[in-house]
């Protein structure tokens, strides 16, 4: 143990360099001490940044068990074959259909093609007989006219659960004194000179866009029932189908153009690139009314890709307020004219998503309030427009404001990258747009109804796999647009195709509005 010196007994010249050498010992220290708070300093905030980096990989980890996206083989193989096949013959047809329209009636075209001889529909099937006979049989010269034979023509009918055949009877009526011969006309039909009725289409239309079954299943289901129907006929009858109901998706949009406030949203759809053996991606944009609106339509628009300029040739020069997410390619519409109204539910979702990974505190009071949001909307569905701004002015908009600067206080307590952060910076980002609707009854809370009027599209991916062109991406858009429109006005898919189908060739085109979903009515005939 080191005694401690006597200082009484130092010099003042060993008294001043001892004070030296403890004042040059303090400042080391100091120094020592300072570079100690540096490297502490460092080590919290990457500690605080670690925390950070590991919050936002759970977050991310909890999400990715939940949805578990697992990487399709684009090889051709077995029924990815059958599909592209079927497709293909649709396409064909369909263009037929539409280069026979083109054409004047007069005009000659090229030789008709040698067609198989159709086997006979099956003779154990019920059959209904139905008599054509001219509404008059008095030839113009006077004398009476005599039935002289008739022509028979059988469809194929379908009834949900049970084939069936018309048997058409066109009675031949002469007259024995000018040698007139007078017949009634053949009914027009959707596809003229082939089986099947307007039944028997309508239900392969809603088999395969309602009900998601390839031609090639629905060739099997027929064979089980003794009915040999290639997969290439049904091809043919579902694009000529597209191609005549298309003058009615086109009558539907310009109706939904009409409204003020609009629901968008899109999905990807594989679609075979052109020439190559593997699939790209695809998009179906949504449109559709709003619950509060009078007209229930959707109307699907297939394009080969995600830019921005397949929203903006769909509106057109619509002006009005658009439901959607965040997806930049609205933004630029935004700029001329379109309101943008934010989906409430996205950012809810934000905070579902992490308070389901880490039980978070501060999730579940944003989830609180933005639920109180909810239930006022709940409270003030049924009411009418103004009643429904004035319930929200009251009691919505005050849960709003409150929760806007809390939202912000916590953002400065939580540290850049994490999960919680993302949270609040999409609200807070978005604020805006997504309390926007308090200022419109007409305007909903969220885009929940048009992410509704997608999901049969992602049902159906998993069925039928891929689009085989654009084409058939456009005729599945027609169709579907119109069965989900009906289903939104209480239709049934197949009776409204199967009526549709049977008045569309004599409806004229000033009348096509009365064929849309939420026009029609049952015909009575």
């Amino acid at each position: 143990m080191t005694s401690r010196p006597d200082l009484n007994a130092f010099s003042a010249d060993q008294l001043r360099a001892l004070a030296t050498e403890l004042f040059d010992g303090m400042e080391r220290t100091d120094r020592v001490l300072a570079q100690k708070d540096r490297i502490l300093s460092q080590q919290e905030k990457a500690i605080r940044h670690r925390d950070a980096v590991i919050e936002k990989q759970a977050h991310e980890l909890a999400l990715l068990k939940r949805h578990k996206f697992a990487r399709r083989s684009e090889q051709f193989k077995g029924v990815q074959g059958q599909l592209l096949e079927e497709l293909i013959d649709a396409d064909l047809a369909a263009m037929e259909a539409e280069l026979a329209e083109l054409l004047p009636a007069e005009a000659p075209t090229t030789a008709p093609k040698q067609k198989a001889k159709r086997a006979p529909l099956p003779p154990q099937l019920p059959r209904t007989l139905i008599h054509h006979e001219p509404e008059n049989t008095q030839c113009r010269c006077g004398c009476q006219l005599k039935r002289i034979g008739e022509d028979i023509s059988e469809k194929l009918d379908y009834v949900p659960g049970e084939f069936t055949v018309e048997r058409h009877i066109r009675g031949k009526w002469a007259c024995d004194q000018c040698e007139t011969l007078i017949q009634a006309p053949v009914p027009a039909q959707v596809i003229d000179k082939g089986i099947p009725t307007a039944g028997l289409l309508a239900q392969v239309l809603v088999a395969k866009y309602a009900d998601h079954l390839p031609l090639y299943r629905q060739e099997r289901i027929f064979g089980r029932a003794g009915l040999t129907i290639p997969r290439s006929t049904l091809a043919e009858w579902v694009g000529t189908c597209g191609v005549r109901l298309q003058p009615l998706v086109d009558a539907l949009r310009g109706i939904l153009l009409k409204q003020g406030v609009l629901h968008a949203d899109e999905t990807p759809v594989a679609m075979l690139a052109p020439g190559k053996k593997k699939t790209h991606r695809a998009y179906v944009w949504a449109y559709c009314s709003t619950p509060f609106a009078d007209l229930k339509a959707t109307v699907y628009d297939f394009a080969p890709g995600r830019a921005g300029e397949h929203a903006r040739a769909f509106l057109g020069d619509w002006r009005g307020k658009l439901v959607c997410d965040d997806y930049a390619g609205y933004k630029a519409g935004f700029g001329e004219g379109i309101t943008e109204i934010g989906c409430l539910a996205h950012a809810r979702r934000k905070f579902h998503d992490l308070h389901v990974a880490n039980k978070s505190a501060l999730a579940a009071q944003a989830l609180e309030s933005i639920g109180a949001l909810y239930g006022i909307e709940r409270e003030a569905k049924d009411l009418p427009d103004q009643d429904r701004q004035r319930l929200r002015a009251e009691k919505s908009r005050p849960i709003a404001d409150a929760l806007h600067p809390w939202m912000i206080a916590q953002r400065q307590k939580v540290p850049d990258g994490s999960g919680t952060a993302k949270a609040l910076d999409y609200s807070l980002k978005r604020w805006a747009v997504l309390t926007r609707y308090l200022d419109d009854g007409a305007v909903p809370i969220d885009n929940n109804r048009v992410e509704n009027q997608i999901r049969p599209w992602a049902l159906g991916r998993n069925n039928w796999l891929f689009a085989g062109s654009l084409r058939s991406g456009q005729r599945a858009a027609a169709v579907m647009s119109l069965i989900q429109s009906a289903k939104l006005n209480g239709h049934d898919p197949y009776a409204y195709l199967k009526d549709v189908l049977a008045r569309l060739p004599t409806q004229k085109n000033s009348a096509i509005d009365e064929l849309l979903p939420h026009n029609w009515t049952p015909s009575t005939t």
